[in-house]
């Protein structure tokens, strides 16, 4: 149960209805692979990283925007059997709702297409509009992801630092980071593929240490099974991911995000947070859908056996 007037995860991002297609390899360029099975389940990065961190039990609110189609009512019902509030989605007319096309092989990896629809013109005004009806409480956590666009980011980020609240920004999928983010120290939360596009670097230890030079903020970077390394003022961290054999690894990161805020949320440090959401990412994998497999807190606990 959450606790009223506890801090709370406020997520500024993209909603999607997934469609997805589960084979038995991904296909190559021009190529088509036949035999695999069809499932239509909501996504969308933000939506994710809002429903992993309602599902964990933290008070959460998604800000973002739909269209005037009936695959809004789908991504605005569903967020709302997660616990999470949606007074901030704003409808969109003439507009689609975003839509993602993903390709999950038998190993779990996957290849994703996304037409963003409505994420896409998201505006800062519209995401001031929605932050103008939050009262902000103290320790409360605003996560910013990259699927929609720099004027929304940073309208939020904006905002966040003006309430003194902590900001993650989740820069996904990789591009420059906006004028005026940096100067916010926002800790950063790439993956390594992202890290590469943010500093033109390949290793994760100096992609790393390129943007916590920048930001003067901690800085995550997710590696997959391979866990996580952090970055901070006391120096670098690998935090590993826990075991498990994955069926789909589609929204993992997002797991790993929404967690992480969660855990910020509710008081945790940074490596403890992380270390939670890693293990929290890695259960996510056990099944199919980005948000079919979020843990509850008290299945991360049992996991890492706390």
């Amino acid at each position: 149960m959450v606790e009223v007037g506890a801090a709370e995860v406020i997520v500024i991002g993209s909603a999607n209805v997934d469609l997805t297609i589960r084979a038995g390899r991904l296909p190559a360029a021009g190529e088509t692979v036949t035999g695999g099975v069809f499932g239509r389940r909501n996504g969308g990065k933000g939506a994710n990283q809002a429903v992993a961190a309602a599902r964990y039990g933290v008070a959460t609110r998604f800000i973002g925007a739909v269209g005037d189609d009936p695959l809004a009512d789908e991504v605005i019902d569903g967020l709302r059997a997660a616990g999470v509030a949606t007074g901030g989605i704003a409808r969109l007319p003439g507009t689609a709702t975003g839509v993602a096309l993903i390709v999950v092989d038998a190993q779990g990896e996957n290849q994703i297409a996304v037409a963003s629809g409505a994420n896409g013109v998201l505006s800062g005004t519209l995401v001031a509009w929605a932050l103008g009806s939050v009262e902000p409480v103290r320790g409360s956590v605003c996560l910013v992801g990259f699927e929609v666009g720099d004027e929304a980011v940073m309208a939020a980020a904006a905002w966040a630092r003006a309430h003194d609240l902590l900001l993650v920004v989740n820069p996904a999928p990789g591009r420059p980071l906006p004028a005026g983010l940096v100067a916010l120290s926002p800790i950063l939360t790439p993956n390594r593929g992202e890290a590469t596009v943010l500093t033109g670097l390949e290793d994760p230890a100096a992609t790393a240490a390129a943007l916590r030079a920048r930001t003067r903020a901690p800085v995550v970077v997710t590696l997959g099974a391979g866990g996580a390394m952090v970055l901070d003022e006391a120096g670098s961290t690998h935090v590993p991911a826990l075991a498990v054999t994955p069926v789909d690894a589609t929204g993992a990161g997002d797991a790993f995000n929404g967690i992480l805020a969660a855990e910020l949320a509710d008081g945790a440090d940074l490596r403890t947070s992380v270390r939670r959401a890693a293990a929290g990412a890695s259960l996510s994998t056990r099944a199919a859908g980005a948000q079919a497999g979020l843990p509850s807190r008290s299945e991360v606990m049992s996991a890492l056996g706390a």
